[in-house]
């Protein structure tokens, strides 16, 4: 039995095939008890019909076209040698079994490699497109950058865009693995195959259903099943050359047998039973049967592995270092902290807002965010100017900005409230009218809500070291990272891209290390590391393209919880293949020792197979959950 993409891929065709050997089986079965040994003959005959010539086809087609002995070779060797010592029932009994075997694990492989394919099989056939005209139905697939879809409560996303009007919240499960409903707003992303709950949302398309983040993730989940991890590399190799060594041992042992005093059927039918005990058919299975199997729940869960490689090395991981800035934090300014020292913070703010309506600085949109989400209306003010690197003033003299400006106009910093917030390692933004100080509000990127408990979750599954690098001064560093929960240690500031290289580096020198960015800024750390990590990449091509896992949620506990499966599937592949082999070597001592009947021979040979196929589908019921 193989592990080759081909032979795992679902067959109603070989399922027809199977049932016929089964049923032939039963009927040659039933007759050689009752005595009719023709009757017999001709269902073992249907068996090796339909279950061996295909697998003899399959066999040579290997040999023929790549010059590899096939496992299958195995398994009609065998069933041909005990018909030539007249255990015809026995041969029908391997086939039969083997041919079961392997439909078993097609299916099941089927199934795990279908698991995603399916899951993303959901983008609708059909979106409502506006144009002059009106609203017109039109298929998905004739959707261009810059059309405008109309999404109506309850439907499918056709296709990757951007909300240009209405407010609403969606299902992102199926992209994200996200099992809380996101609130969406103008300019927010929408992807693929997500859903509109609540809302009448207009959406312009960003990319077509070729370049959407379905078609990519399916593209990168294809890719990913394709590229084989060191120890799938390893079986695959064993696996042809132990081959090999099991025919040549094979024909030894007919000779030993031989020379021992055996007559030649009984010899040949010893030799038969260990070819069939010899074969490493679960040991080439279970190593693929759990990567693939770990693929498909991780993709199920919003995290996507660059193949079996990036999965087998994150379970190895003993080092985690994250770049700040839009990993383990939002990336974005928001208003932490607000003093009024004069009027209420309603007036205070709507009046900072209006100050700040016409700037395009982050500060600026932190600002106005603040003032949206309270549900005031932003002040209108004439004459408002740009002080070059100090603020803005007002045509009434009202002014807001930093530390430069508020001397410039003679007002006091010195109240112990603004003492207080300046302390506090954040961006200060003041206010005032004249010479009289009014207020400040502090801005700040704060920690994602789920960093903490994403670390907490590292270092209960075993991480070693955990390290924050930033190119943000000390302070600012220092309090993002004792919001974390990270050591002194652990924080490292005021870095250039080579000193994060370095770093990771150092890291590395001490055990496997991977590193979290953002796909883009980091890229230079994330080739050093053992393993690159792309944090919230659903709709990043860069950040898919760098990084050997991707997770597509900004949620950081689901890379603890890619950490954690990594690890589980390292330990059931460990678990496949000690099982595996320790049930094939005592097999092959039996037989040679212990004239180990071929039928018991073959149902622990195709027992053993199924075994590690079934242990290493328990995978996909382990899922990434959000904690």
């Amino acid at each position: 039995m193989t592990a080759s993409p081909d032979r795992t891929e679902d067959s109603s065709y070989d399922l027809w095939l199977t049932l016929v050997a089964v049923v032939a089986m039963l009927v040659g079965g039933a007759a050689h008890f009752a005595g009719f040994a023709s009757l017999a003959l001709v269902g073992y005959a249907v068996v090796y019909a339909v279950a061996g010539l295909p697998t003899a086809l399959s066999a040579l087609r290997s040999l023929w076209h790549e010059r590899i002995l096939d496992i299958d070779l195995l398994m009609v060797v065998a069933a041909l040698a005990a018909a030539a010592v007249d255990a015809p029932m026995e041969g029908a009994v391997l086939l039969t079994l083997f041919s079961m075997s392997e439909t078993l694990e097609s299916r099941a492989m089927g199934k795990a490699r279908r698991a995603v394919e399916a899951l993303m099989a959901l983008r609708p056939d059909t979106a409502l497109r506006r144009s002059a005209d009106g609203i017109e139905e039109v298929a998905s697939g004739y959707l261009l950058p810059g059309d405008i879809v109309v999404l109506r409560p309850g439907a499918r996303v056709p296709v990757d865009g951007v909300i240009v009007a209405g407010d609403g919240s969606l299902d992102e499960a199926t992209i994200t693995g996200e099992s809380m409903p996101v609130h969406k707003g103008p300019g927010a992303q929408v992807f693929e195959a997500t859903v509109n709950l609540n809302a009448v949302l207009d959406m312009k398309v960003t990319r077509g259903t070729g370049e959407s983040t379905v078609a990519r993730m399916i593209t990168l989940v294809t890719e990913a099943q394709a590229a084989r991890a060191p120890s799938e590399r390893f079986s695959e190799w064993f696996g042809q050359r132990y081959t090999v060594a099991v025919l040549v041992g094979s024909c030894v042992a007919l000779a030993v047998f031989l020379a021992i005093g055996r007559d030649f059927d009984d010899a040949l039918y010893r030799a038969a039973t260990l070819l069939v005990a010899a074969s490493p058919c679960a040991i080439v299975i279970s190593v693929p049967a759990a990567i693939l199997s770990a693929l498909s729940a991780a993709a199920r869960g919003g995290v996507l592995f660059k193949g079996g490689a990036a999965l087998e090395t994150l379970g190895a991981v003993r080092a985690f270092a994250f770049d700040k800035t839009g990993t383990l934090t939002t990336g974005r300014a928001d208003v932490v902290d607000l003093v009024v020292l004069s009027g209420s913070d309603e007036d205070f703010l709507t009046q900072l807002a209006g100050l700040e309506a016409q700037s395009e600085h982050p500060i600026a949109d932190a600002i106005r965010r603040e003032v949206e989400a309270r549900g005031l209306v932003v002040a209108e003010l004439d004459g408002v100017s740009v002080r070059p690197s100090e603020g803005l003033v007002a045509g009434d003299g009202l002014w807001a900005g930093n530390p430069r400006l508020v001397s410039s106009m003679g007002a006091d910093m010195g109240h112990p409230a603004l003492i207080q917030l300046a302390d506090a390692a954040r961006t200060v933004v003041y206010m005032g009218r004249g010479a009289q100080m009014l207020g400040a509000v502090s801005v700040a990127d704060l920690p994602r809500k789920s960093s903490a408990a994403g670390l907490a979750a590292l270092r209960k599954g075993g991480v070693a070291e955990i390290a924050m690098m930033t190119g943000d001064r000390r302070p600012v560093a220092e309090r993002i990272g004792a919001d974390l929960g990270l050591r002194p240690s652990e924080i490292h500031a005021d870095l250039l891209p080579a000193d994060k290289v370095a770093l990771v580096a150092d890291l590395a020198s001490r055990g496997k290390v991977a590193f979290v960015g953002d796909g883009v800024n980091d890229a230079a750390a994330l080739a050093r590391a053992d393993v690159g990590i792309a944090m919230g990449a659903a709709g990043s091509e860069v950040a898919l393209q760098a990084a050997g896992v991707a997770l597509l949620s900004d949620d950081m506990t689901r890379l603890a919880e890619a950490h954690r499966l990594a690890r589980r599937t390292g330990r059931i592949i460990r678990q496949n293949l000690i099982v595996s082999m320790g049930a094939m070597a005592v097999l092959v001592i039996s037989a040679l020792f212990f004239d180990l009947p071929l039928p018991i021979a073959v149902i622990g040979h195709e027992g053993g197979t199924v075994l590690v196929v079934l242990n290493g589908l328990r995978l996909l019921a382990d899922p990434i959950r959000r904690r």
